[in-house]
């Protein structure tokens, strides 16, 4: 397993929409691989692989939301999941607002309203069809990767006013 490079804003294949993919096989599992490797690595609960500029159709999401025991490994809270060409099938006409982040867009969060609930239908790791339905974070999570695959950011979910704000920030940051 390797820790990719996490692509980030301005950088053009972040407008990009990824291509599906042909067939799961060893490369796709070690590409999955990485990328979580690589979201473990940042702190982050999820990442798609146009953010490590990989052109695939491929989501790794990984809430960790159990809490750990006094003394048990982080490592512990790990429930790891791929989603290998991730279609969102059914969106709810219910809301709710979350505070997103992103890989890409380091150390900026913004609230951005989503459908509450979410029916996902994708390919896992054995190639396998499958089909869910998701709610709260997860629902936000699968739909703000799934934009990613289509070239879209969570800040274009924003007005543009606080967009150009967030984007003010982030280069204030980097320039120290």
């Amino acid at each position: 397993m390797a820790i990719l490079p996490i692509v980030e804003v301005p950088d053009a294949r972040l407008r990009e929409t990824a291509e599906p993919v042909a067939e799961v096989n060893d490369a796709v599992r070690a590409t999955v691989a990485d990328m979580f490797e690589t979201m473990y690595d940042a702190h982050g609960i999820g990442l798609a692989a146009v953010q490590v500029g990989i052109m695939q159709r491929i989501v790794v999401i990984d809430l960790q939301e159990r809490e750990l025991e006094e003394g048990e490994p982080r490592e512990a809270a790990r429930d790891p999941r791929a989603f290998i060409n991730p279609e969102l099938s059914w969106l709810s006409e219910e809301t709710s607002s979350y505070n997103e982040g992103c890989l890409s867009i380091p150390e900026q969060y913004a609230e951005v309203t989503r459908p509450t609930r979410c029916r996902v239908k994708w390919l896992d790791t054995t190639g396998a069809t499958q089909e869910a339905e998701f709610d709260g974070l997860m629902s936000t999570c699968m739909q703000h990767e799934i934009d990613h695959l289509n070239g879209v950011l969570f800040i274009d979910h924003i007005s543009r006013l606080k967009r150009g704000m967030l984007l003010k920030k982030l280069d204030k940051l980097r320039r120290g």
